[in-house]
């Protein structure tokens, strides 16, 4: 299949270009169009005429958002618009994804892809626009929720993925307070894409919630880090009362991927797994 990969440099565009490596990729970077300008991106894409279109874009500086409401709704739902518009045009698949934050987090168990959205932040509401916008108006979508992602590429709009902050704040000694209730499942882009690989093989179109199994605060996540990679930190756990952000998050986010289960397509493992085979890939056997 001819693929698009709008985003194709960022930590979840790095790893479905491995994932996706048996197909004909054509991996798309913000050098290419910016997804905002929508005639460009309607002329880049309608040239190449791939037969799925992979947006892995978005403005997710979430406490940006609550001062650059035009931009996020810019880029998270008007520029999805214009992707679904060309995605018809062409008889293309659209792939789009979207964030546990479009939740209250008010629940005491994971959502379901039937979940009533409820989201607190301006962030968490563009997405949601954008969630709306595919699923009225796109012929042919993969539609995804997660959670807590983290590559190996990074997260450039975000200044690097938290395992690596984490770890960086270690090495230098620095004091670490992580929130501990605000509850999620980290979720590795390296599991994600491959997931997402395997439903790309199917007509399954519509909404999916895929994250790795299970559940923990920020702060566990913190310590889970530091146990498996045996590094030595000073963490201690805080609350987000302390940090007054911006924008409100949820503060339990954790999605079920009841519709992966129920078609028998699950493959995503425990978030400890996976954390486990990042870090021995990525940290641990890198520095010998």
């Amino acid at each position: 299949m001819r693929i698009a990969i709008l985003g194709s440099n960022g930590q979840l565009g790095r790893d479905l270009t491995i994932a996706l490596a048996g197909h004909q990729l054509l991996p798309l970077t913000r050098d290419d169009f910016d997804v905002a300008d929508h005639g460009r991106a309607r002329s880049v894409l309608t040239g190449l005429g791939p037969e799925i279109v992979i947006n892995t874009t978005a403005y997710h500086r979430v406490d940006d958002c609550e001062s650059q409401p035009e931009l996020a709704y810019s880029v998270n739902a008007l520029a999805v618009l214009n992707l679904v518009r060309v995605a018809n045009e062409l008889n293309a698949t659209l792939v789009h994804f979207s964030s546990d934050y479009v939740f209250d987090g008010a629940s005491q168990r994971p959502y379901l892809e039937t979940s009533e959205p409820f989201p607190l932040s301006i962030y968490g509401n563009s997405k949601l626009a954008g969630e709306y916008l595919v699923r009225t108006c796109a012929r042919k979508y993969f539609l995804i929720r997660s959670c807590g992602l983290y590559g190996k590429a990074g997260s450039r709009g975000k200044g690097g993925n938290f395992v690596h902050t984490m770890l960086r704040k270690a090495a230098a000694g620095e004091p670490i307070r992580v929130v501990n209730d605000q509850v999620l499942t980290p979720t590795s882009t390296a599991d994600l894409a491959r997931q997402i690989a395997l439903v790309l093989t199917t007509e399954h179109y519509g909404l999916y919630h895929m994250t790795n199994e299970g559940s923990c605060s920020w702060c566990e996540f913190a310590a889970a880090i530091f146990e498996i990679a045996r590094v030595d930190a000073d963490l201690s756990p805080t609350t987000s009362d302390v940090y007054k952000t911006p924008a409100l998050r949820p503060r339990y986010s954790v999605l079920e991927n009841a519709r992966l289960k129920d078609l028998g397509l699950n493959r995503m493992r425990s978030w400890r797994d996976a954390l486990s085979d990042y870090l021995h890939e990525n940290v641990m056997d890198a520095a010998g």
